[in-house]
């Protein structure tokens, strides 16, 4: 089952996460929210990873943040 774990504001910064993640060996997956006629790089997007990897991801993005 996949985990919604970060909301990104548009498609750019959704990309962005899931190079970090997947850099640190997770796999991800980009979900666009809202409809589908509006500007894709513009609407967000919800960033999922597998359930049992949900717990490390978000301590990959929390310790990101810090910096």
């Amino acid at each position: 089952m996949w985990t919604v774990i970060f909301i990104a504001p548009d498609e750019e910064n959704a990309e962005s996460v899931k190079g970090l993640l997947n850099a640190e060996g997770i796999m991800v997956m980009l979900r666009p929210i809202g409809e589908l006629e509006s500007s894709p790089e513009k609407k967000p997007v919800e960033v999922l990873v597998p359930e049992c990897e949900a717990e490390e991801a978000a301590e990959i993005l929390v310790a990101r943040s810090c910096r």
